[in-house]
């Protein structure tokens, strides 16, 4: 049996025959969707749906795509899938920084937006890898929990914000390239800049605990360890 079947998505989109197609690949693939066409609509559904993951269009009538996940992501740490046009560089970014865990531009393939939102589910669910346990100063990374902790206190991170911090801290003390990062995420459809998005919002997320994270000017990232 499919882990994935009956998974709930959340469709975000204002163009009928986008939603339309996206609705039935999903649900082809055994997805339970719901649908809204403007920001306001995306709110009431996200609290009364309760959705696995939300497809969020960023380009929507009365409230923004932005304001969706900026609001979204203050009460709730539910994977986004971003959809945005390929000139919109700047929103894209700010998505990331947002707490977005991955964007797919338009046009794009609907077998590809399946594969993305699968490949965001994994991650979220912790299916792709065994579940592990870092600790790297005061940085603490538990997968099997799905949580992590800046000096003992809890930080509420994004399925892709936790499993960057895994990477970093599975790797403690050792330069790891914006590729390696976007391999270990698994996703391998976005560029290196990406990553420099997620890692700007995880420092923020961490606070304190977000100076551990030191940029390899040339490279990438390193996770400093030191006394805990």
């Amino acid at each position: 049996m499919d882990a994935m079947a009956g998974k709930r998505i959340l469709i975000v989109e204002d163009e009928t025959r986008i939603a339309d197609i996206l609705e039935r690949y999903l649900r082809a693939e055994g997805f339970v969707t719901e649908r809204a066409s403007n920001g306001k609509r995306a709110l009431e559904l996200w609290r009364a749906f309760q959705p696995d993951l939300i497809l969020l269009d960023l380009m929507l009538p009365e409230v923004s795509g932005l304001e969706v996940a900026r609001t979204i992501r203050a009460k709730s740490d539910v994977p986004i899938l971003m959809v945005t046009a390929k000139a919109d560089e700047v929103d894209r970014l700010l998505g990331l920084e947002l707490g977005a865990d991955d964007y797919i531009t338009k046009p794009f393939s609907p077998r590809e937006v399946v594969a993305r939102v699968r490949a965001v589910l994994r991650r979220a669910g912790g299916t792709t890898r065994p579940a592990q346990r870092y600790r790297a100063g005061a940085i603490e990374v538990d997968l099997d929990a799905f949580e992590a902790r800046c000096g003992g206190s809890p930080v509420r991170l994004s399925p892709t914000q936790l499993r960057l911090l895994a990477a970093l801290a599975q790797a403690e003390g050792r330069a790891l390239s914006r590729h390696e990062l976007l391999d270990q995420l698994g996703e391998a459809y976005v560029d290196e800049r990406t990553v420099d998005a997620h890692v700007k919002n995880l420092r923020r997320r961490l606070g304190p605990c977000g100076e551990q994270i030191e940029t390899v000017r040339g490279v990438g990232y390193r996770l400093r360890g030191g006394p805990s």
